[in-house]
């Protein structure tokens, strides 16, 4: 079976998870999830992504990642690859640390940013790990919330907009809104081809953008594999080849 193709263009919205190798934990601690983020924030800021909301577990991590550059695979594989050596540096460990690919679901701005958001910050409540989210600090509830300003590179305002213009009303709200969403299913039934979330005219718009731009990079080789050349193509090639090897000895000959 091969993997989905990575879609990547400027200004798309993504929902990001990346499970620990073999379900172990990718957080031994809270140093390992100070590193973390502290390594998001500079891969925020050297890939120019925006940060809408995230949610760091045990054994895996969720994010609600904005690409105004289009370039989410680069940033990824700082974001995993970087962590990875820092973490297994602070344990004395080497190998992997994440399962395969994370992976990545487009995600419709205008209709399912706020559900997604309320979504991920809710996990661990879910979990029965926390009674609220307010209770969990490894997520950006609280920042959004306003009950702190740890992450001042997270972008909430968006999100917050959504609920009014003042600053204050709109973390109120927000903070109801969140409340109301803990017996409120998983978004993922709207789910298409396993990698839209959105309706049917975003998805037809998103192929429009597929058919323009194409990350060959991560794309299945079987895909990527170009159209078979004529065999003059080949016989011209050997020509060459067999030229520049006469050439490299004459040379060397008369060395």
């Amino acid at each position: 079976m091969t993997r989905p193709i990575r879609i990547e263009f400027a200004g798309a919205l993504y929902h990001v998870t990346s499970r620990g190798n073999r379900q172990e934990d990718i957080y031994i601690d809270d140093e390992d999830r100070l590193s973390f983020l502290s390594l998001l924030f500079q891969v925020s800021k050297d890939y120019n992504w925006l940060i809408h909301a995230y949610c760091l577990m045990d054994n895996h991590y969720h994010l609600l990642i904005e690409t105004p550059d289009g370039n989410l695979s680069r940033g990824m594989r700082q974001l995993n690859g970087v962590y990875t050596q820092i973490t297994n540096r602070h344990h004395g460990k080497v190998g992997h640390v994440f399962q395969g690919r994370y992976k990545a679901i487009l995600v419709q701005k205008e209709t399912y940013l706020l559900e997604l958001a309320r979504y991920i910050v809710l996990n661990p409540v879910r979990a029965r790990m926390v009674r609220e989210a307010k209770d969990w600090p490894w997520s950006s509830y609280q920042q959004t919330a306003g009950i702190n300003t740890i992450n001042s590179w997270l972008a909430s305002e968006w999100m917050l907009s959504a609920f009014g213009t003042d600053l204050g009303t709109a973390q109120k709200k927000y903070r109801q809104f969140i409340s109301e969403g803990k017996n409120q299913p998983a978004p993922w039934e709207s789910l298409q081809n396993q990698v839209f979330l959105g309706s049917e005219t975003y998805v037809k718009e998103i192929f429009k953008k597929i058919d323009l731009k194409k990350d060959l990079s991560e794309m299945p080789t079987s895909q990527r594999r170009e159209k078979a050349k004529p065999l003059s193509w080949y016989e011209e090639q050997a020509k060459q080849e067999m030229k520049v090897s006469r050439q490299l000895i004459i040379a060397a000959v008369i060395a």
